[in-house]
């Protein structure tokens, strides 16, 4: 029986613990509170990289962790953890953005400059904006009572008193009245400020508090009222044109003050429109509607385009004064697999697709994906630089090669900068999922879905031809062997203790032949020389043979012993060229046997049994019946051909 919610006891607590946030009372009051904590009056970027950095930083140490080792080297990595749930292979941007905002908490040169989130459709600028404006609200501010652009109180105090008041609360004050508040101070209260009231409000996107939004504007019809407000029309015959209470400050850049004000498609705008923007940032004043003067606003703006747009801004030199007021943050495609099948995986958790996914079918959108981001390089072919830049080891001849992922980097500096978008890829999934009625998607029909997408899509010719190429030749001959691996290891009982077993007797007899010491029998405890033949049938695996085999387990117990020596513990994953002639041997000793039972339209009692066991295997490795089924007839039609 389900238990009964107390609704409205939840509602009553979410009331109450909003209403404690709420203050109200007198400026004097306001100045108590700010020399008790002078942390209340922080500026926009203070209070956003205050907000960014109170999860934490996550420092992981690539000492004990190889494949991070192969993608940084020896720094240790940062993770910012209030952008680590929902964005992954973002980390150089996500750094970038941080850095930004730590430099302007500081009021550097960045604390009067653009924050420009540059990059190709789909890669997260928007994400990345609208992330920080979460962020925003969950700030509460203290404001002037009834002030349009809810101003900080400190603009109160008359510029003769500041230094005083700064030495005794422990702040600097920044800004001035708004035309508003002013006219109120005079006419109102006989300039007596301490009789204003003060209060408290929690930035919102959508009560239009501290977080305004631009949309590109209509080239033709460009007016400077969405920016800064205008005057409102039905006060003119009650008050004149001059006094401020007929001023409407209702612009994105009035409402952004104490936050921030995002401008999307920023160079979609005339670059007149622009210059409002600049003096907002620069010199933290924007005009206000009419003849009331300027107002003074302490907003981040940050504003985002594509790379095109860019350009086409960028390369005309009467567009300087902006450029330079302009910190640029690329936001690139992600290029690193692993992190590349995280974002496909957060997304479906996010939707109502209930589907089954097949193992590897997500990973290999996500080869696709990235394959189509990379740049070419004459140091290595794409599927080779791809699991270079996700930090997978690339062996040739049983050694690992070795790349230098720097140099790879430097030689592409605008990589990720185009490709296919995650939107593309999640298309091509959804209609593999409308093609099998919603029951099973998995790298087959995933493969159809992609190359029939490629095939419909407004690309060049050659474009086109390159992307096929990827699917049909590249992505198809890579499943083959991903999926030759899983059916054959399928057929190994106790694949894994097994591979065990073989890693742990390959090491008793490497260690002895190196040391030219004997092996001792665990059953018999007879003292037996090294089985070489044992030796070189896992090496041959991986074309280790003759003079060379020396070399190979000398390498191979040097690594292991300075891993143990480390405290990690060890098994046959390793080292990877180790592994990787150990799996070998085991897939070798079944792969007949495999390929005859699955290809065999009539087996007899014992290749029915085994045929059995490895659907049960496959079952339990994460496949439904559906996509057994479908495995197996494209592995039989593609992967053993006689």
């Amino acid at each position: 029986m389900t238990a009964k919610v107390d609704f409205s006891k939840i509602i009553t607590e979410d009331r109450e613990a909003r209403a404690e946030e709420k203050w109200s009372g007198t400026f004097l009051e306001y100045l108590d509170k700010v020399k008790a904590d002078p942390s209340i009056t922080k500026l926009a970027h203070q209070r956003i990289y205050d907000t960014l950095m109170s999860p934490g930083i996550t420092e992981v140490s690539t000492v004990d962790n190889p494949k991070l080792r192969r993608i940084y080297k020896d720094d240790s990595v940062k993770i910012y953890n209030f952008f680590a749930d929902e964005f992954f292979g973002l980390e150089p941007t996500i750094n970038r953005i941080v850095g930004y905002f730590r430099a302007a908490a500081m009021k550097g040169e960045e604390s009067r400059q653009v924050l420009y989130l540059m990059g190709p459709v789909g890669s997260g600028k928007s994400s990345l904006v609208e992330k920080i404006k979460k962020a925003l609200e969950q700030n509460v501010i203290y404001y002037i009572e009834g002030c349009p652009i809810h101003e900080e109180p400190l603009h109160l105090l008359p510029n003769h008193l500041r230094p005083r008041f700064e030495e005794l609360l422990k702040v600097k004050i920044e800004g001035d009245l708004c035309p508003v508040c002013r006219w109120r101070l005079k006419n109102e209260l006989g300039n007596n400020y301490e009789k204003f009231r003060v209060a408290t409000t929690r930035l919102s996107k959508r009560s239009r508090v501290g977080i305004g939004v631009v949309p590109p504007v209509d080239p033709n019809n460009q007016d400077t009222s969405v920016l800064i407000g205008g005057e409102d029309i039905s006060k003119l015959d009650k008050y004149s044109e001059g006094d401020p209470r007929v001023l409407d400050l209702s612009g994105a850049l009035n409402v952004g003050n104490r936050g921030m004000t995002e401008f999307i498609e920023v160079f979609k705008n005339e670059v007149e429109y622009l210059h409002v923007m600049i003096t907002a940032t620069q010199e933290k004043h924007i005009p206000a509607p009419g003849r009331h003067g300027m107002v003074y606003v302490d907003e981040v703006i940050i504003a985002h385009s594509n790379e095109a747009e860019w350009r086409k801004f960028r390369s005309d030199h009467t567009n300087e004064a902006i450029l330079d007021r302009i910190v640029v943050v690329q936001v690139p495609y992600n290029l690193e697999l692993s992190e590349e099948v995280k974002i496909y995986n957060k997304i479906i958790k996010a939707s109502d697709f209930k589907a089954h996914i097949a193992p590897f079918t997500l990973e290999f959108a996500s080869m696709f994906a990235i394959l189509t981001r990379l740049a070419k390089s004459n140091k290595v072919d794409p599927m080779t630089k791809l699991k270079i830049y996700n930090g997978d080891e690339v062996l040739e001849m049983g050694q690992t090669k070795r790349f230098d992922i720097e140099e790879l980097r430097e030689e592409a500096r605008s990589e990720g900068m185009s490709g296919i978008s995650t939107r593309f890829i999640m298309k091509a999934l959804d209609f593999a999922l409308a093609e099998s009625e919603g029951q099973c998607i998995n790298p087959i029909n995933v493969a159809e879905a992609l190359i029939r997408r490629v095939k419909t899509e407004d690309l060049p010719d050659e474009i086109r031809k390159e992307y096929l190429t990827y699917l049909q030749d590249t992505l198809h001959k890579e499943y083959l062997q991903i999926l030759e691996k899983e059916i054959t290891k399928a057929f190994v009982y106790s694949y894994q203790e097994q591979a065990e077993s073989l890693f742990q007797n390959y090491l008793d007899h490497a260690e002895a032949y190196v040391n030219k010491t004997k092996v001792k029998d665990p059953n018999t405890r007879e003292e037996l020389k090294p089985d070489i033949q044992f030796l070189s049938s896992i090496e041959e695996q991986i074309g280790i043979s003759g003079t060379a085999a020396d070399g190979f387990r000398q390498d191979v117990i040097a690594f292991l012993w300075s891993v143990t020596r480390k405290g990690t513990k060890i098994d046959y994953t390793s080292y990877e060229p180790l592994k990787e002639a150990i799996e070998k041997k085991l897939l070798a000793s079944v792969r007949d046997l495999s390929r005859i039972v699955t290809k065999s339209r009539t087996r007899d009692k014992e290749q029915q049994g085994k045929y059995d066991m490895m659907v049960q295997r496959l079952l339990e490795n994460g496949y439904c019946e559906l996509c057994v089924d479908t495995i197996l007839k494209y592995a039989a039609n593609n992967l053993w051909r006689d």
